[in-house]
């Protein structure tokens, strides 16, 4: 089983029951998805560095990602309807915990000058979202092979409330900035 899956089952659920005063277990607020977007722009045009981008993707996310078009022409950025403009990769279950575990662990720490993650990313319905300067900050991608993109990852929530997500991503181990 997967380490953060076996951590939010053994120890997660039953400190949030305490913490946040909930008598059901179906009650807690888990982590229901995880989306990982990447913006391509002008590798579209170019066949050779789109096949090397998704291979990024997919090493990093450890699934296929989806090639997403342009939903209206923007003539000013050559931008027609329908072109790629973007790659997403939906994560769940297995997949999802593997892909947290390593960015609480492996990857956040790797990022220059870290000192942990913003507390004010989260939105009205208790998801967090992330965005990340460099996908290279990965262990699995070869620097000398893939030009330097960012990623946005987007931590989908069951709670509704900012503060019970905050508490749920605090004990999975998100490394969140001191103070405030």
């Amino acid at each position: 089983m997967i380490r953060l899956k076996q951590k939010y089952q053994k120890e997660v659920i039953s400190q949030l029951l305490k913490e946040i005063e909930v008598k059901n277990n179906m009650a807690v607020p888990k982590i229901e998805k995880v989306v990982v977007n990447m913006g391509i722009g002008e590798v579209a045009k170019n066949k050779e560095m789109l096949d090397q981008v998704k291979k990024d993707m997919a090493v990093i996310t450890g699934q296929m990602p989806q090639i997403r078009g342009a939903k209206v022409s923007v003539a000013s950025f050559g931008i027609r309807r329908g072109m790629p403009v973007g790659l997403r990769v939906t994560l769940r279950n297995e997949k999802m915990y593997s892909f947290l575990d390593k960015l609480f662990s492996i990857v956040l720490p790797r990022l220059r000058d870290f000192r942990g993650v913003s507390k004010s990313s989260f939105d009205r319905q208790g998801n967090y979202t992330l965005g990340i300067v460099e996908h290279t900050v990965f262990p699995e991608i070869d620097i000398t092979k893939s030009q330097s993109r960012g990623l946005e990852i987007t931590i989908v929530t069951k709670s509704k409330d900012i503060e019970k997500s905050m508490k749920l991503l605090e004990l999975l181990g998100m490394p969140f900035e001191k103070g405030e």
